[in-house]
């Protein structure tokens, strides 16, 4: 059943995160600067455990493919989403939107899994550290990474067939500030139940066995390091994990704010908010929270800087 005369949308209006136009610059500025950040901080993350031979271990691999995760996630979104703040009207065409989409969900479930194996890799470091070569070894961190991203691209292309096979009527103002789930459905002709029980079922999926995965970790991490009898131990122990667990809070939490309700209870002015912190702000502070908190990387950041600088 359709809600009213369907005529083929070619392009779509995008809202934006305001429709104030003194904040538009401020905003443009704003999200430059969080931009520049991002590339930095990735780029910088995957060049240094690239050339460091100390970080040439799981942990690091997975540290690197997060940050070439965040690093096209955010180029999916924000340069977009500047040239918006510049524009008249927000406009992106129909394939442009679903190109966007696509990739977008592509990066965001391949970041939930992957937040999920660097916990099993803390979890084999730190409960079994004897094993920790043979369990975590090249061939089944490749593995891993392979399933990460086959996961993403198995459930991306699911949710993008279902988008397509929607019809879409004259409202052609998307109100969120990039080609989202939730917004698209909003402006649907065609019925959305089944397309909201697949994003719904694939939310669960995605979001649920990936904190299930991290919290079993943990709750294993904890108590063995509990069991660890020096205080120094202990604190070197829970410090690897520290910067982990602040990246998991920060993306998990404002994803299932977004992801976890049907579209009808949810409200599209609250999912911007939320939808900023995973899509801009998450990519921009994972770098720095695992390079400031990672003894580690400072030490091999400094090794970069002097053999750039002193050789």
């Amino acid at each position: 059943m359709f809600k009213g005369n369907v005529s083929d949308v070619t392009e779509f209006i995008l809202a934006g995160l305001t429709d104030k136009p003194e904040l538009q610059l401020p905003l443009f500025l704003l999200f430059l600067g969080i931009y520049v950040l991002t590339v930095v901080g990735n780029l910088g993350m995957i060049t240094l455990i690239l050339f460091s031979s100390q970080l040439h271990t799981p942990m690091y691999y997975f540290l690197s493919s997060l940050s070439f995760i965040d690093l096209c996630q955010s180029t999916v979104i924000i340069p977009k989403m500047l040239v918006n703040f510049l524009a008249v009207k927000n406009i992106i065409s129909y394939p442009e939107c679903m190109t966007q989409l696509y990739f977008f969900i592509i990066f965001a479930i391949a970041e939930c899994h992957t937040l999920a194996v660097m916990a099993y890799d803390r979890y084999v470091a730190i409960c079994n550290p004897l094993l920790y070569n043979t369990v975590m070894s090249y061939q089944v961190w490749s593995w891993m990474v392979f399933g990460v991203y086959s996961l993403a691209l198995i459930g991306t292309t699911i949710h993008t067939v279902c988008i397509l096979k929607m019809h879409f009527c004259e409202a052609d103002t998307i109100n969120h500030y990039f080609c989202d789930l939730y917004p698209l459905l909003e402006l649907s002709c065609s019925d959305t139940f089944i397309t909201e029980v697949v994003v719904l079922c694939f939310g669960v999926f995605n979001i649920f066995v990936p904190t299930l995965t991290i919290l079993s970790s943990y709750i294993f991490i904890i108590a063995s390091i509990l069991r660890i009898k020096s205080t120094e131990g202990r604190s070197k122990a829970f410090s690897t994990c520290s910067s982990h667990i602040s990246a998991v809070t920060i993306f998990f939490g404002s994803l299932a704010f977004m992801y976890l309700q049907p579209s009808s209870v949810s409200s599209m002015d609250q999912g911007k908010v939320s939808s900023v912190f995973y899509t801009i702000v998450v990519p921009m502070l994972n770098p720095f929270i695992y390079s400031l908190r990672n003894k580690d990387v400072q030490v091999a950041l400094n090794k970069f800087l002097e053999r750039k600088f002193f050789l």
